[in-house]
């Protein structure tokens, strides 16, 4: 009878110890491959709704248009200026400044009406360092051209960094179907949700740097 009770002891504790995988570990697998699908593919539309500040274009002093994703940018800035949006253009960012004042005076604009600054490396530097450039112009309003999924966090760092002028936001839109956004290999949509935190939460705390660094000569000169 001892032994029988033993028998009945080990297999009742190996039913025990495996229920939780099938009643528990298994079902808990499948909730997150379930909700990590639902995360990538609803991306895109968070993307849209918390990344993304789209203004009306309207006239203004200035536009300022960012380096990174050169081709799209200078065709949106270049349609801007011809459509007499501002007289002036101000193009920011080290790497691709000049081939972006090279691409607009190719669709037209006057090479006169370009200014570059081609020190900037991130999108706060983007704001501060433009701000000496459009306070020389005078300028009290502005249009900041990025990229869609960058355009909240560019124009709120071009609102502190310039506060006195009243800035919009005309990014260049998405062209992307949302599936192939959510399936695609690119991760920009991914990086840029940690990116607007830490620069909202660095401005909360006063962090963001002030300092200007004098002139030198930008990656394409350089080159």
């Amino acid at each position: 009878m001892t032994a029988v009770n033993a028998h009945s002891v080990t297999v009742s504790d190996e039913r025990v110890r495996r229920l939780p995988l099938r009643e528990y570990v298994f079902p808990a697998i499948g909730l997150v491959a379930v909700l990590t699908v639902l995360s990538v593919l609803s991306l895109p539309l968070l993307a849209q709704r918390f990344l993304t500040i789209q203004d009306q274009p309207a006239k203004v002093d200035v536009i300022v248009v960012l380096g990174g994703d050169g081709p799209a940018r200078a065709k949106l800035a270049a349609s801007l200026w011809l459509g007499k949006f501002a007289p002036r253009v101000l193009i920011s960012g080290d790497g691709d400044c000049y081939w972006i004042k090279t691409a607009m005076v190719e669709r037209g604009v006057d090479e006169k009406a370009i200014d570059v600054e081609c020190q900037s490396g991130t999108t706060w530097e983007n704001a501060l360092y433009s701000a000496p450039y459009v306070k020389r112009m005078g300028a009290r309003s502005g249009i900041v051209v990025t990229s869609w999924y960058a355009s909240r966090r560019a124009i709120t760092s071009f609102d502190a960094a310039s506060p006195d002028i009243h800035w919009l936001s005309v990014p260049v839109t998405n062209q992307q179907p949302m599936w192939k956004l959510a399936i695609g290999t690119d991760t920009y949509l991914q990086k840029e949700f940690p990116k607007l935190i830490w620069y909202t939460v660095r401005g909360w705390l006063g962090l963001n740097s002030t300092f200007v660094p004098a002139p030198f000569p930008s990656r394409e000169v350089r080159a």
